[in-house]
């Protein structure tokens, strides 16, 4: 009888010891980048971080750029989420910006486009090449990738600030759940009435709600039109693959369901499929990409990376 007991208080210890290891164990992180907090711009969010792949020559970069409809949001990654691209030989940088409401449109996009041309300016010493530059993001770093992808060079030979004269144009960009238009006159038909229930939709142009944002409708009018990446697309512009879950519900059941909804990535393939833009759209069970079997992989082609087998 004492022998069992003391098996049971041995079995009980290595147990409690066993479980005190697993509770302590270190959760996985995200590997420290080569530069933090790196000031892009004259705002306080105007910092990015920068990971440094190792490799002949200049390194391929991808940048991500946060959702959060512009509301929130930071550039922390999760662990993992840089591995796929450091251990092929790309560089890897997360940007932070500016967030609405109090810093309405063109703020967050603006902050964005200005990271990539001061990317650029320092291609040397960071050994990028800065012809092979892809974005990637989610719901409104989705948004504000599309748009970089599809709009005109936004660089300014003649500004004073060296930072403006670099392009802001981008060798491709891999997103997901993305707003292709943030017009609501364009998206409700597209969508429904709950599309509107997002905050993203009335905070982008500063409104508190979308009563406010349809009533002052003509005065951002012209915001809404300039900040829907739908508007710009032409026949020169990069290639695009897009993401999204497959509930194609109309109307949009919610603001959740339809701030990202596929129509988005439909509406958008139809038109660069018309103008003869490079254009994916992965919808499981709807549609896929040809030739690409994720988004990651697509990235690391389009920088001319061979993605391990």
């Amino acid at each position: 009888m004492k022998r069992f007991s003391l098996t049971l208080l041995s079995l009980a210890v290595s147990f409690s010891l066993h479980a005190e290891e697993k509770k302590a164990a270190p959760k996985p992180k995200a590997p420290a980048p080569t530069e933090a907090n790196v000031s892009y711009g004259p705002h306080p969010e105007n910092v990015l971080d920068f990971w440094k792949a190792e490799g002949e020559g200049p390194r391929p970069l991808h940048v991500y750029i946060h959702g959060g409809g512009w509301r929130g949001g930071t550039k922390a990654v999760k662990p993992g989420q840089m591995d796929s691209y450091l251990k092929r030989g790309v560089s890897c940088i997360s940007v932070e910006y500016r967030l609405t409401p109090a810093n309405p449109l063109p703020a967050p996009v603006h902050d964005a486009a200005r990271a990539i041309q001061f990317i650029r300016t320092k291609a040397k010493e960071w050994n990028i090449d800065p012809d092979k530059i892809v974005l990637t993001g989610g719901s409104a770093g989705a948004c504000t990738s599309m748009w970089l992808l599809m709009h005109d060079d936004l660089a300014d030979p003649d500004a004073e600030d060296p930072v403006l004269r670099e392009s802001t144009r981008v060798t491709a960009a891999a997103v997901s759940g993305g707003q292709t238009s943030i017009d609501p006159k364009q998206i409700v038909p597209w969508l429904g009435e709950n599309v509107l229930k997002h905050l993203m939709i009335a905070n982008a142009v500063g409104e508190p709600n979308a009563e406010e944002a349809l009533k002052n409708y003509e005065k951002h009018e012209a915001l809404y039109k300039e900040f829907s990446a739908y508007n710009h697309v032409s026949k020169d512009d990069p290639p695009l693959y897009m993401v999204y879950g497959n509930d194609m519900t109309l109307p949009s059941k919610d603001a959740g369901h339809g701030i990202h909804h596929p129509v988005y990535g439909v509406k958008m393939k139809e038109k660069c499929d018309e103008l003869g833009v490079e254009c994916h759209l992965q919808i499981s069970g709807v549609s896929k990409a040809e030739g690409y079997s994720s988004s990651t992989d697509f990235v690391l082609k389009k920088l001319g990376v061979i993605p391990e087998k």
